[in-house]
């Protein structure tokens, strides 16, 4: 590999990277950050990198698989069982991402598990 690729692949394992950290985004107060920052990351990086356009769309299933079970575990709230659920989905949330953050940052693809495929 020449120093071109090295530094191409290098910038594809960045922007990558940076579709799954940016899920985080939601913890620091920004509304839907977990699904609009991986969102544009993909949008503008998917066509110049195929690693950026398989992460991204790994992100953003699981950002939208996640959104979908905190709403349920939101309504099950009224049934007490949602008070239990939620907590439990936060831990899974910042897990999986953090392990998709580091499996990324080497290079590797990752695959969340719980994700409903929506974006193909």
């Amino acid at each position: 590999m020449d120093i071109m690729e090295k530094e191409e692949n290098k910038r594809a394992v960045t922007w990558a990277t940076l579709c799954h950290v940016g899920a985080l985004s939601l913890y620091l107060g920004i509304p839907f950050g977990h699904i609009i920052v991986p969102l544009v990351i993909w949008l503008i990086k998917k066509t110049e990198f195929p690693f950026v356009d398989e992460q991204g769309r790994e992100s953003l299933n699981f950002q939208i698989s996640m959104t979908i079970y905190a709403l349920i575990a939101g309504l099950l709230s009224f049934a007490l069982i949602g008070f239990v659920i939620l907590p439990v989905l936060v831990v899974v949330h910042v897990v999986f991402i953090i392990v998709a953050i580091v499996k990324t940052n080497k290079g590797e693809s990752y695959r969340y598990p719980l994700t409903i495929r929506i974006i193909k």
